[in-house]
């Protein structure tokens, strides 16, 4: 874990010191990870090597691990907010949450689940839960990023709503660094906020 943090920061420092025009890394913790009292140090660390600005990191971890041991998750999240960098909640909608705790988080993005995606252009009940965690995000003050986005259909129910990113197959697969930076180049990473302006 902490090889892939530093690997990815710096990767992250590389492009941007090549001129190109990044955008957010995201970077999954374990719930190993995010427990090590370490962790903050590892972070700045990673940053400090690379001189990557910490707003450019964004750390994700899931909803199970964010509602175990609240107190500490609290202090832990405080902490790497204070670092700059930016916090996620992901897979949110298959876990317990206690909206209690949630409201106390310092993050700053819910990212729902794909489980919820899949059938939202045809399933009531999927697409009811979409626009009501898209709303509960906004009125918490989160953006909200939608994952296995695979089609257009998915993709206008989610500019409907407001849904603040995608990610998924509907745009691309997983790629090579090489090629992600050929992407970056040509400026062709997009947020939806810019597809809906082109």
């Amino acid at each position: 874990g902490e090889w892939v943090l530093h690997a990815a920061v710096q990767q992250q420092a590389n492009w941007a010191a090549a001129g190109l025009d990044i955008v957010p890394v995201a970077i999954n913790l374990t719930a190993l990870e995010f427990r090590r009292d370490t962790l903050c140090r590892t972070v700045q660390s990673a940053l400090a090597a690379s001189g990557l600005p910490p707003a450019m990191l964004e750390l994700e971890l899931t909803e199970s691990v964010a509602m175990e041991d609240t107190e500490f998750t609290v202090t832990q999240i405080q902490a790497l907010h204070a670092l700059g960098v930016k916090l996620s909640i992901d897979d949110f909608g298959t876990g317990y949450s206690s909206l209690s705790y949630l409201k106390r988080y310092q993050i700053d993005k819910l990212k729902i689940d794909q489980s919820f995606i899949r059938d939202i252009d045809n399933d009531v009940s999927d697409g009811a839960i979409m626009r009501t965690v898209i709303s509960l995000a906004h009125g918490l003050g989160f953006k909200t990023i939608a994952e296995g986005v695979e089609t257009a259909a998915q993709l206008a129910f989610l500019r409907r709503y407001r849904c603040d990113e995608i990610q998924g197959y509907y745009f691309s697969r997983p790629i090579a660094a090489d090629a992600f930076a050929d992407l970056l180049r040509n400026g062709s990473v997009l947020t939806v906020t810019d597809a809906e302006e082109s």
